[in-house]
């Protein structure tokens, strides 16, 4: 049985577009072959996260659902680390 495949949704509204979602969006091309068949990336519209208050957050990112806030490659490979580390694979 195949491990349910970790859902990275990247929001690329303006705000996270401008403030890095663009260099996330590069995530399925650099994460380790390893991880690949493990993780679903996709862009999402907006994942309307921020308002005026939160744009600091800005770029959005949700792993399996958890809202994840400032958002880099380094973080969000961390996150992905984490989670195949308690599957107990990769």
């Amino acid at each position: 049985m195949e491990d349910q495949k970790i859902k990275i949704e990247i929001c690329c509204g303006t705000a996270c577009y401008m403030l890095g979602a663009a260099e996330l969006l590069r995530l399925e091309n650099i994460l380790p072959d390893q991880w690949k068949d493990s993780v679903d990336i996709s862009a999402i519209p907006c994942l309307e996260a921020c308002s005026s208050d939160n744009l600091g957050g800005a770029p959005f990112v949700k792993i399996n659902g958890e809202l994840m806030s400032n958002a880099s490659v380094e973080t969000v490979c961390e996150k992905i680390f984490e989670i195949m580390k308690t599957r107990g694979g990769h």
